[in-house]
């Protein structure tokens, strides 16, 4: 049978709105990102490798006028796409090997035996999974007199809180890890925002 006209207008425009709505849908669940820590952060790559990969590649088109606009701020790999965000792989810096076993014993350290360079700072550690980057004290701190120990402090703090202030930039969590009670509540009186750690392992 054929349909009256009506009819079939009425079947497309009701198709052509299930279409739209199911295309919302999909683009509000794009938009709906998991938290930044279960996706994977690009690593910085050599030159070489960079070279060989732009040989490979087509020319890019030349951007449109939508191309124009920023990235939404909404965007978890924004910070990720900077160069000075993307970790850089190196070797233990200082040459102390306790130092670097507790470091590459930290739950979780996706490069044990490596240094991460992120933001212009080489940390001890990072933790993809949980976006962190750690920097780890092995000082016999409780050895020392009381003076001692807050002027140790007062002569590392404003490092340590320059090294969390460039982590949170590029988007990462920052851990201090330290060896004793000592250490951790002395560190924790001169800046209650710092996140100290003992580290039992070591």
């Amino acid at each position: 049978m054929l349909a009256a006209p009506e009819v079939i207008v009425g079947a497309v425009i009701v198709i052509g709105v299930v279409v739209v709505a199911v295309a919302i849908k999909e683009a509000m669940d794009e938009s709906d990102w998991p938290e930044a820590a279960e996706h994977p952060i690009p690593m910085q790559r050599s030159e070489a490798a960079e070279r060989e990969a732009s040989r490979n590649r087509n020319p890019s088109p030349q951007p449109s006028g939508q191309d124009l606009f920023p990235p939404s701020p909404k965007d978890p790999f924004e910070r990720d796409r900077r160069p000075e965000c993307r970790p850089v792989l190196g070797p233990p810096r200082g040459g102390n090997d306790p130092h670097n076993e507790c470091a590459d014993k930290i739950l979780g350290n996706s490069f044990p035996g490596f240094n991460v360079l992120i933001n212009g700072k080489h940390y001890d550690a990072l933790v993809l999974s949980r976006r962190t980057l750690w920097e780890v004290k092995t000082d016999d701190f409780e050895k020392h007199s009381p003076r001692s120990r807050r002027f140790f402090v007062s002569m590392k703090l404003t490092e340590l809180q320059r090294e969390a202030r460039l982590a949170r930039e590029c988007g990462y969590d920052f851990v201090v890890g330290v060896r004793s009670e000592a250490h951790r509540s002395e560190l924790k009186l001169a800046d209650p925002s710092l996140h100290v750690v003992i580290m039992d392992w070591c």
